[in-house]
Formats: structure tokens, C-alpha cells, sequence
């Protein structure tokens, strides 16, 4: 299907890399003016160069560390005090790999300042003109370990399952505003965050990088890992769908196409 976003504009978070930079892509592919956010400057700009601009957008970057929230408040803040975004894609890097006997209380807040605290301030923010315009589109960047955790991701799995409960407990208050929140599941995909877990498997268990990619591919129906370009197509068609049609739910996806343009 072909998907059209003209005249929309987008905030992606962690969009440098990986599934931030495939959705930021197909966004702006589809027409909506994006905002990149990320750690590294140098990066931003590269990608910002890669957006399409076929309809006249102005796509603009913000650099953020979503690590230091103290920070990053401020600097979201002032985005949002001369910015609006119709599109707000929930993202940032993972917190770091461990099980529940080797994390403590400390780690488990990082965790929550990084994948918790960083959205829910973020939505706050871009709810103000969505609530006005009558029309809003939230989408989380969750994982599937939610709802089936990996012992050795601990941290991801607790405050993700947070995230992803309030982001339902949102949904049933701002429906009626014509704007949808919804949060992606996400499995297996061809990142670098992919590949650095990988890499670790491999190394705790004696195997090949390979290998650990095969036992990977097993457990996807399709028998392969994902595409970020796929996991883009999936956000764009979230964000183009009607408010009644869609909001509040939460969407599994290992791969599979969905758009065009």
C-alpha cells in the first residue's frame, strides 16, 4: 500500500541507527517532515541528509542524551516550546545486558530514566498540540520480552512492561482527542544492537556469531530475522491509520513489508 504523511511532522528518538533511522526514512519517505534526535551530532547530520525531501520538507535534528535525563529534559523542553510534532516515535538505546542476580537497585533506575521517565515526559510535551489539533500519533519502540522475558535482559524487561502498561492506561484517555498510542513489540532485526548481543552470546556460550543467528532464525515463523526497512513501513502505516481504527494496542512484528512509496 502506498502511504502518505504530507504536511505531518515527526520527533524519532534513537533515529541515527537501526530501527530510529529506517523509521525516520520511511517517514520522511512518505512525506512528514522529521525531526532526528539523537547522541551524535555528526551522525544526525548524515541522516538527515538521506531524507527524502520530495514534498519540500525541512527536516531539522536535535542532539540529546537520553542517559542523562536531568539534561535531556531541558533540552526537550525548549524543542517543544517552539515545535510542534503530529508523529512521536518513542526510542532510545537499549540499557545494558544482565540478569536479575546481577543487577541492583541503581541500575534498575538508569533503566527507568532511560526507557520510562525520557517517553512519558517526551508525550507530555508533544500532547499539547496533538490535544489541540484534534489528531496524534504515539508509537513506542517496545520488545517482545514484555510479554516472554530473556533471563540476561533484565533491565529491559521490567521497565518495558511499565512503558508499555502505561502507554494502554494513555490510550483510553486521549482516544477520544483523535489521537492513538500504540506499542510495537519488537523481535528479532538486522541491527547493531542485534549484532552486540549476539556477539556476547556467542561468547558466553563458545559458539560462532553465526551460529547464535541461526538458533535466532529458528524461532521466527519467516525463518529469518527482520529488515529495519520493514519495521519503518509498519510505523508509517500506525501513523497514517484513523484514530478508531487502531490505538491502544500492542503489535508483535519479527518482519514482514507493508508499504510502498
Amino acid at each position: 500500500m502506498e502511504i502518505k504523511l504530507s504536511g505531518k511532522k515527526a520527533l524519532v528518538g534513537a533515529s541515527t541507527s537501526g530501527i530510529g533511522k529506517a523509521i525516520a526514512i520511511q517517514l520522511a519517505a512518505s512525506g512528514a517532515t522529521v525531526t532526528l534526535m539523537s547522541r551524535s551530532l555528526d551522525k544526525l547530520e548524515a541522516v538527515k541528509y538521506v531524507l527524502s525531501t520530495s514534498e519540500g520538507q525541512q527536516h531539522q535534528v536535535l542532539q540529546v542524551d537520553f542517559t542523562d535525563f536531568e539534561a535531556y529534559q531541558v533540552l526537550i523542553s525548549e524543542y517543544f516550546e517552539n515545535n510542534s510534532v503530529d508523529i512521536l516515535v518513542n526510542n532510545t538505546q537499549g540499557p545494558a545486558t544482565g540478569t536479575a542476580l546481577d543487577k541492583s537497585v541503581t541500575d534498575y533506575q538508569q533503566a527507568f530514566d532511560l526507557l520510562f521517565k525520557t517517553v512519558v515526559f517526551t508525550t507530555e510535551l508533544a500532547l499539547k498540540s496533538m490535544q489541540k489539533n484534534k489528531w496524534g500519533r504515539i508509537i513506542n519502540v517496545a520488545s517482545v520480552t514484555v510479554k516472554e522475558p530473556l533471563s540476561y535482559l533484565v533491565l529491559s524487561n521490567s521497565i518495558r512492561a511499565a512503558l508499555v502498561t502505561w502507554a494502554k492506561s494513555l490510550a483510553t484517555k486521549v482516544g477520544k482527542d483523535g489521537i492513538t498510542v500504540n506499542s510495537i513489540l519488537t523481535g528479532y532485526f538486522n541491527t547493531e544492537r542485534i549484532k552486540a548481543l549476539n556477539a556476547k552470546k556467542a561468547k558466553e556460550q563458545n559458539i560462532s556469531e553465526e551460529e547464535v543467528l541461526k538458533q535466532l532464525e529458528a524461532t521466527v515463523p519467516v525463518k529469518r530475522i527482520g529488515d529495519p526497512a520493514e519495521y519503518g513501513c509498519l510505523v508509517a502505516f500506525l501513523a497514517s491509520q484513523q484514530a478508531a481504527f487502531i490505538t491502544g494496542t500492542q503489535i508483535p512484528i519479527d518482519g514482514g513489508a507493508l508499504c510502498s512509496v
